[in-house]
């Protein structure tokens, strides 16, 4: 535990209260965690007999044993000296966010941005500096109403970041932010946010790992991105907890006319995720990609629903999201595609395909499509089935191991999402991580 850090016990009103006071909070702020966690302890957790959660049990789930932090030090200007491997001098200072155990331990940002008027920073500060944008957008379509989760996350939240970037601002390199856990029990209620006004354009890579491999945490994250007319934002999220990391996240996206978002999920990690995915296409010509990345192994479980709502007339989708899975690991993939009344000309599609490595595991995929409109184009698709052993036979013939051809497989099987990757780093990164997790090497 870092020496400016505070334990407060337990996840209740007068716990939400405390956070307030330590950080000197605004009166709204402190009124919306109070309302929050008054939800938050009427709601129940989560039962199987909820169609949300019916295939994924969370009975081992004890809430009691995560401490929550709170930090009552500035964010740091200065080099850090604990910064993770593939970053560098340039990466560290044009765009670099460093969290740990819910406490920012490292923050830069271009002078260059900073002068056109971009803010990137992390949450307690940004509180402080920035309070206008958290008035107006944090947390507005998160809904602790929703489930215990998301009011859990509402009340207790105190770390993540927040980017804005004005109106005609293009980032042409990406901004990086990295989000660990100790092995101390902590919880983290981290959350996302990221304003692109009209006709701005940037990229933001946000990795979530853990220090230690055997510490347990938790994990109970919020994501909200919102895109004004003709603005492109290239979000990519990697999740490699470990396995005693229990992950839950809501994230939420809303395109006004003409925006472009393409978003990239990656699970890897995690005894248990589960991820509520929501994109809104609010504006005519608006567009989203959302492609996902899933490797399961031993008996991990990750429940992923993703909802691709088109609320006006001309806007398109497009969801792909690819699972490997092995020994007795799960995963649930349920996609809703929504049209509403009226909206007209829309162009949606998504498909999941899953890879299975073992008799024992299992592969549940649930699309579903809601349309209220007559002149669409709305469609999903999904496979699930093993390698094809010719597929092994000839890349054996070609000298190639067992394990190697294996791998070969699964790396082509994901390339049409890590290829989205802007940073080769991470790319490569990611890759040994699949390899070892499947233990393909």
């Amino acid at each position: 535990m870092e020496a400016n850090q505070i334990v407060t016990n337990g996840f209740t009103s007068e716990s939400a209260a405390k956070i307030s006071r330590l950080q000197n909070e605004p009166p709204w702020m402190l009124e919306r965690r109070i309302q929050a966690s008054q939800i938050f302890e009427q709601l129940p957790l989560p039962k199987t007999n909820s169609e949300n959660w019916r295939r994924t049990d969370i009975r081992g789930l004890n809430l009691k044993q995560f401490q929550l932090v709170t930090s009552n030090r500035p964010q740091p200007n200065g080099k850090h000296s604990e910064l993770f491997p593939g970053i560098n001098e340039e990466q560290k200072d044009s765009g670099l966010i460093v969290q740990k155990d819910a406490t920012v331990v490292y923050s830069a940002l271009s002078d260059t941005l900073t002068n056109r008027g971009v803010y990137f920073s992390g949450f307690k500060t940004a509180l402080d500096e920035r309070p206008d944008l958290l008035e107006a957008y944090l947390c507005q379509t998160i809904q602790s109403e929703e489930n215990k989760f998301n009011a859990m996350h509402n009340a207790f939240l105190q770390s993540g970041y927040v980017l804005y970037v004005p109106k005609g601002v293009v980032i042409d390199f990406p901004l990086r932010v990295i989000v660990s856990l100790s092995n101390e029990a902590i919880a983290d209620f981290s959350h996302t946010l990221i304003i692109a006004e009209d006709e701005s354009q940037v990229t933001i890579l946000e990795e979530h790992l853990s220090v230690d491999q055997q510490g347990q945490g938790l994990h109970c994250g919020g994501v909200e991105m919102f895109l004004g007319r003709n603005a492109f934002v290239n979000y990519a999220q990697i999740q490699n907890w470990n396995k005693k990391v229990w992950n839950f996240s809501t994230q939420r996206a809303k395109l006004e006319h003409g925006a472009n978002l393409r978003w990239i999920t990656t699970s890897l990690g995690s005894c248990l995720s589960k991820l509520d995915q929501l994109v809104e296409m609010n504006g005519e010509g608006s567009h989203a990609d959302l492609l996902g990345l899933t490797a399961t192994h031993a008996r991990q479980h990750i429940d992923i629903h993703t909802y691709q709502k088109h609320a006006v007339s001309n806007s398109t989708s497009n969801l792909l999201y690819r699972n490997v899975l092995k020994d007795r690991s799960r995963t649930v993939w349920r996609g809703m595609i929504e049209v509403h009344k009226g909206a007209q000309k829309i162009d949606s599609y998504q498909q999941n395909d899953n890879l299975i490595l073992s008799k024992q595991a299992r592969a549940d995929t649930i699309p579903g499509l809601e349309i209220l409109a007559d002149d669409v184009r709305c469609t999903h698709g999904a496979t699930a089935g093993k390698i094809d052993p010719d597929q092994i036979f000839y890349l054996m013939s070609r000298g190639l191991s067992y394990n190697q051809a294996e791998q070969v497989i699964v790396n082509g099987f994901f390339e049409s999402v890590l290829e989205r990757i802007p940073l080769e780093y991470l790319r490569n990164q990611l890759q040994e991580s699949i390899v070892g997790k499947l233990q393909l090497n």
